[in-house]
């Protein structure tokens, strides 16, 4: 049988008889992956004396919440909204909540509103004013996934129908979902595939750890060598055959010890004629380079770039990492649309109900930028958006591409959402919008005027 029916034969991968790929012989025909579930001690101690696992931990949840977001309503709504989410700490709870999911894999906040029946949906509607009195923080350690509901015309089909908590000495508790906040950590595939922890997610240091203990490992290698970066080599004449000798053993530490008290920069090192001297260094030349690869395969599995999860500046010549950390923002804030907002739609609910007294379906709100501009750049983009205003208003020689007003009223809203202005939305209440009020044929002519052709 020839080489190319043997691979027809046993399929369509990589076979190669001389270099014994695709065989038996082949050194990673052996090679599998296995899933080793991580146990909760483990976890817990690479989080609490490791540094770089509570970083990657850390980090993602921290600069999720860290600029947080901007509420789009009227001014005393705003701020009884802010109010509220200050005396119930929402930015901290959320921040605890998702670094707890990642590090465990799952975690909750349930929905304080009184109800003495946990087990039953939360009605939205009997929310009112102060009506979301506590929010509590509760890990997959703390509260259980119940029953997963099966019923494919439900909203909750795939997720769990019930949680269950233990309460100290209490009997156990059921929660029904819609009054908890839930957090997963890095998502399973699917639960049927060995899932432990049913209605949870994977720690995401489940993937990531070997890239960690690989760079820690690197790390502490090169660290003990600098104990044995100058080794003393000193040959002495009948060394071996003289240390059955015990007082000759004694004087030999005695002397030597006298010798390396002796010996220094500014010292003087005394041998014997025949004693040979020489010292021998180790070289790091190359060992930043290979601490450096281990470094950026954890940075990888951690998806943190190396300047926000090290600290450390890009290398390369006009290297300045900014793409880098646009992209790591970019993924921060798909995360925020399509895990976070989801989660936390209940929680927002309830939130506009206990600081309002009721739901004004105008307000919402709009995540913060992650990545802040410099004064300079906002000016440059407050310029070109003025400048751009200006071409569709028309000139003296040519017509406006769009009613003014529209264009007005437009412009505004523009400001008050990039902030550009701080003071437009209580001004133009104040004042008027453009569209608002009666403008004078003689103030026109007067601008015009002032402007020049």
């Amino acid at each position: 049988m020839s080489v190319v029916q043997f691979a027809r034969s046993v399929g369509d991968s990589l076979t190669n008889l001389v270099a014994n790929l695709g065989t038996g012989r082949d050194k990673a025909a052996s090679s599998g992956y296995v899933l080793t579930v991580l146990p909760d001690s483990e976890l817990l101690a690479a989080y609490r004396t490791a540094w770089l696992p509570r970083k990657i931990v850390d980090i993602p949840a921290f600069d999720s919440v860290r600029a947080w977001r901007d509420w789009q309503a009227k001014a005393p709504q705003i701020e009884a909204i802010e109010a509220e989410e200050k005396r119930l700490n929402v930015k901290g709870k959320v921040l605890d909540a998702r670094t707890k999911a990642r590090l465990w894999g799952g975690a909750a906040i349930m929905l304080g509103t009184g109800d003495a029946n946990l087990a039953a949906p939360l009605d939205l509607e009997r929310v009112g004013k102060a009506g979301l009195r506590y929010l509590t923080v509760l890990t997959r350690r703390q509260i259980s996934a119940g029953e997963t509901d099966r019923d494919p015309q439900s909203e909750t089909y795939g997720r769990p129908s019930v949680y269950h908590l233990t309460a100290g000495n209490q009997a156990q508790i059921d929660i029904h979902p819609s009054r908890l906040v839930i957090f997963h950590g890095a998502a399973q595939p699917d639960e049927e595939f060995g899932n432990a922890q049913l209605g949870w997610g994977d720690s995401v240091l489940q993937s990531t750890l070997d890239a960690i203990k690989q760079a820690d490992a690197t790390a502490a290698n090169i660290a003990s060598l600098v104990f044995e970066a100058k080794i003393d080599v000193i040959r002495v004449p009948n060394f071996m055959a003289n240390l059955a000798d015990a007082n000759y053993r004694a004087k030999l530490i005695e002397r030597y010890t006298l010798a390396a008290t002796a010996k220094g920069i500014n010292g003087t090192l005394m041998l014997d004629k025949e004693e040979e001297y020489e010292t021998k260094t180790a070289s790091f030349a190359t060992l930043p380079d290979v601490l450096d690869r281990f470094m950026q395969i954890a940075s990888g599995a951690a998806d943190i770039p190396m300047t926000r999860l090290f600290g450390q500046s890009p290398a390369g010549m006009s290297a300045t990492g900014e793409s880098d950390l646009r992209n790591y923002y970019d993924r921060l804030s798909s995360m925020q649309e399509l895990e976070m907002g989801p989660a936390m739609s209940r929680l927002d609910e309830c939130i506009i109900r206990s600081a309002t007294g009721a739901r004004d379906s105008a307000i919402h709100y709009t995540w913060a930028p992650l990545w802040g501009m410099s004064e300079k750049e906002k000016a440059d983009v407050f310029k070109t958006k003025a400048d751009g205003a200006r071409a569709l208003a028309g000139t003296g020689t040519s017509p406006p591409l769009m009613p003014i007003d529209a264009l007005s009223d437009a412009l505004v809203n523009t400001f008050i959402e990039d902030g550009s202005l701080p003071g437009l939305e209580a001004a133009m209440e104040e004042y008027g919008r453009l569209s608002e009020q009666e403008v004078d044929p003689q103030d026109i002519e007067a601008a015009a005027t002032v402007a020049g052709p």
